[in-house]
């Protein structure tokens, strides 16, 4: 049995992306987070020590989202995973990172995001 923590729709301001202007200006990032763990323990106890801190996840996410910049949101959602994956015991992780609208000539969009899953390793 897999159980999940979720933290969904967290919005920071980075300057991440290829254009100077991105670089310049910065922007709104939300990101979605879901962390797989067995939550059964922590259900019974009714102890934070049982479980994963979400209060800490918020701040990991948003030390990557808001610290140095990158040109592509695949980078932000990567260094959020492997961030996620090294400090908290969890199996697997989930992070989709929305630009909203992202900067597309000529285009009409609400954002432009990516999602990766990732699973520890050993």
């Amino acid at each position: 049995m897999t159980d999940w923590i979720r933290l969904e729709g967290m919005a920071f301001y980075g300057f991440h992306g290829l254009n100077p202007e991105e670089r310049a200006l910065g922007q709104r990032f939300l990101v979605d987070l879901e962390v797989a763990l067995d939550l059964g323990v922590a259900g019974r106890s009714d102890s934070l020590a049982d479980t994963v801190n979400y209060a800490a996840l918020f701040h990991s996410v948003r030390s990557v989202v808001e610290g140095p910049p990158k040109n592509l949101i695949e980078a932000v959602a990567e260094e959020i995973a492997q961030r996620v994956l090294d400090s908290f015991p969890v199996a697997e992780v989930i992070v989709q990172v929305h630009k909203p609208g992202a900067a597309i000539k000529g285009s009409i969009l609400e954002s432009a995001s990516v999602e990766i899953q990732r699973e520890r390793q050993g």
